[in-house]
């Protein structure tokens, strides 16, 4: 059966929005327009084809944790660049971004101030380990950077702030 998804609209104080093989197909801005919403989560598989673009979160200005987790070889689903998410730089606590065809330099995150988790695997983000800063990611505890990361795969570091010793 065909279901009405902007009926979501109506739920204004939505604090939590988890889809799971969903079938949604095709693009939907209704989803992206929740102020108090705090947690993302978005699961597919090749049936799933959710259409957004990062550039979409700003509709969700509290947004603490943004977790997308994509087929490896999914069509459509999440784009943009991750400088987009600078718009939620003093919200975001966790980033888990699997799979997207998301682009730009993780450094564009390292001074959001409460940033704990960053998983950007399989995705086309670029940079370098050597660039952070003794001031840059100060929270985060564990990342895990996709291979187009110069010394992102291989690393294991407890605290980022061991990267300066390392180098």
């Amino acid at each position: 059966t065909t279901h009405d998804i902007n009926i979501i609209s109506n739920f204004s104080k939505l604090r939590v929005l988890h889809f799971e093989n969903a079938t949604l197909i095709g693009r939907y801005p209704v989803l992206f327009n929740f102020p108090l919403l705090q947690k993302l989560t978005i699961c597919s598989d090749d049936i799933f084809e959710l259409e957004w673009n990062l550039d979409m979160l700003s509709g969700l200005p509290s947004l603490k944790e943004l977790v997308v987790l994509e087929e490896e070889h999914s069509y459509g689903g999440l784009s943009g660049n991750l400088r987009s998410l600078r718009v939620l730089k003093d919200a975001l606590e966790k980033v888990d971004i699997n799979h997207c065809h998301i682009t730009g330099n993780f450094m564009d995150l390292a001074d959001f101030p409460r940033l704990k988790d960053l998983d950007l695997w399989g995705t086309a983000v670029t940079g370098d380990i050597r660039d952070i800063g003794e001031d840059d990611f100060q929270v985060l505890e564990c990342p895990i950077l996709p291979e187009s990361v110069r010394g992102g795969t291989c690393y294991k570091f407890q605290h980022v702030s061991e990267v300066p010793s390392f180098m």
